[in-house]
Formats: C-alpha cells, sequence, structure tokens
C-alpha cells in the first residue's frame, strides 16, 4: 500500500511539473514598449519592425525601416508567414488598436518574442527617440 502511495505521489509531481513547464515554454507574451524602449530594442536586437497599418496611412507617414503589412489585407495571414517566428517582433499602428489585435494572430501563429509600440505612433510622432519619416 505504501509503494501505490508513493508511485501515485511521484506521479502527480512529474504531472504537474510537466504541465507548468509547457505553459511556460508555450507563453509568449506581447510587450508594451515606450519609443524609448523600442528605439533601445532596435539598437541592440536584430527586429522585425511592423506597420500594420494601410498602404495610404504608412506613405503619409512611418517609422524609417520599417515594413507595412496591412491588418485589414485579405493577404494579411499570408503576408505574416513570411516573417521569421524566431526574430523579434515590434508592431506598431496608428493608436494602439490593429497592433494589438496583430500581435494575438501573431502570438496564435508561434512567433517567439512580440513588442507593441504603445499608443502607435500618434502618440510618437513627435518623438525624437523615432525616425519618422514624413511624406512632403
Amino acid at each position: 500500500m505504501k509503494k501505490v502511495v508513493t508511485i501515485c505521489c511521484f506521479l502527480l509531481m512529474v504531472g504537474l511539473c510537466t504541465s507548468c513547464l509547457d505553459k511556460v515554454l508555450s507563453n509568449t507574451e506581447v510587450q508594451l514598449v515606450s519609443a524609448d524602449e523600442m528605439e533601445s530594442i532596435l539598437e541592440q536586437e536584430d527586429v522585425q519592425l511592423i506597420d500594420v497599418r494601410t498602404p495610404k496611412e504608412y506613405e503619409e507617414m512611418h517609422i524609417a525601416n520599417s515594413q507595412n503589412i496591412d491588418f485589414m489585407s485579405p493577404t494579411f495571414d499570408e503576408d505574416i508567414s513570411k516573417l521569421d517566428k524566431s526574430k523579434p517582433v515590434i508592431l506598431y499602428c496608428k493608436s494602439g488598436g490593429r497592433s494589438a489585435r496583430c500581435a494575438k494572430k501573431l502570438k496564435d501563429a508561434g512567433f517567439e518574442k512580440i513588442y507593441d509600440l504603445e499608443g502607435g505612433i500618434s502618440k510618437w510622432k513627435h518623438s525624437d527617440k523615432l525616425n519618422i519619416k514624413v511624406k512632403s
């Protein structure tokens, strides 16, 4: 009887440990970042900078070296599948709504490190921290 209880306790512990480990390994968190933090990330890491606004919005104003992938486009899922899931991604839109929804899609698709510019480009367009290109 003592052996049965010991074996059951052991199996329970192994089961709990592996289920917790699975959650830790598969739980990618989306991190909201300020313009200062974004500048630092861009300097330190090989990052994919993605503007999820429409091409028209992107043409009028965007952060230098960003790639435009329209969240509302019918080809959005196909477009994000071309990104490297192992490289960090920084997302931004106008005010943060579309980029938040996009971040969830990237998380569900298995991207490992996702950052979202807090407040979008509207909040930071006058910041000296971001190199913003404006159509003249």
